[in-house]
């Protein structure tokens, strides 16, 4: 049976400041058989307008089915951030996917403290002989070792629905020209045996660290035009596309 034709929306979401995080209006998507909704912040909110300082970001995205439908299962996102974004792993640790791809999120978080750059929870529903369970895990993102040229992180979680998995997956991070100064790619692998589809991610991304006599940080930002810009590409197993973008407002100083 063929896959159905693909379909695409554009998403233009105005995140408005409005406290000392950033928060964010949820942006609500219906395509086909999926809905996806996403919030989001950071902080702090007002930036240089030509200088680089260090960030913290938080965000979230929800999936789900229209009623009566089959759950759409996500394959691989593309997340491109805005050229007022800046990426600095210079001296971090490095966290080896082989060596937490059987640990607990406690054991890896411990295996790879010094590489730590996030935390959250990711959900999944599983599905088989017509029932139905949700399971969640802790999640971690480590730096993790470079893919050739390209810096990556490591997305850790465990399953332990129907039986207990344990992923560490690497998503590699490029450079990129133009508006949007980076790519981080991530392909998901089956869940839960092939039967689990993500529902809910939630992270907070942002590690201040010294390295080579310098303060730096994992992530930092400027305001050059008052605006800062994600755009997303999300992409699913029935060949629904969710094509899109998010700005968020910052104050320059």
């Amino acid at each position: 049976m063929s896959l159905p034709a693909l379909r695409r929306v554009g998403l233009l979401v105005l995140i408005v400041a409005a406290s000392a995080v950033a928060t964010a209006t949820a942006a609500l998507v219906e395509v086909d058989d999926v809905v996806l909704r996403a919030d989001g912040g950071f902080r702090p909110q007002t930036l240089p307008r030509k200088q680089f300082v260090p960030i913290e970001f938080e965000g979230k995205v929800d999936i789900a089915a229209k009623p009566g439908r089959a759950f759409p299962r996500l394959q691989q996102a593309l997340i491109d951030f805005d050229r007022d974004g800046r990426l600095s792993v210079a001296g971090l640790p490095t966290c080896d996917p082989g060596t937490i791809d059987e640990a607990s999120p406690e054991e890896a978080r411990s295996i790879c403290r010094g590489s730590l750059v996030g935390e959250g929870e990711i959900q999944v529903i599983v599905i088989a002989g017509g029932k139905s369970a949700r399971t969640s895990s802790p999640l971690t993102i480590f730096n993790g070792p470079r893919l050739g040229e390209l810096p990556t992180a490591v997305l850790h979680a465990r399953f332990t629905i129907p039986n207990t998995e344990t992923y560490a997956i690497l998503v590699p991070i490029e450079k990129r020209r133009g508006d949007f100064r980076y790519r981080a790619r991530l392909d998901l692998p089956p869940l839960a045996e092939g039967y689990g589809a993500l529902t809910h991610v939630e992270v907070e991304i942002g590690r201040r660290y010294r390295a080579g006599g310098r303060k730096r940080s994992y992530v930092s930002a400027r305001c050059s035009d008052n605006v800062i810009e994600t755009r997303g590409r999300f992409s699913f197993e029935d060949g629904t596309v969710i094509d899109g973008w998010v700005e968020k407002y910052c104050h320059s100083k």
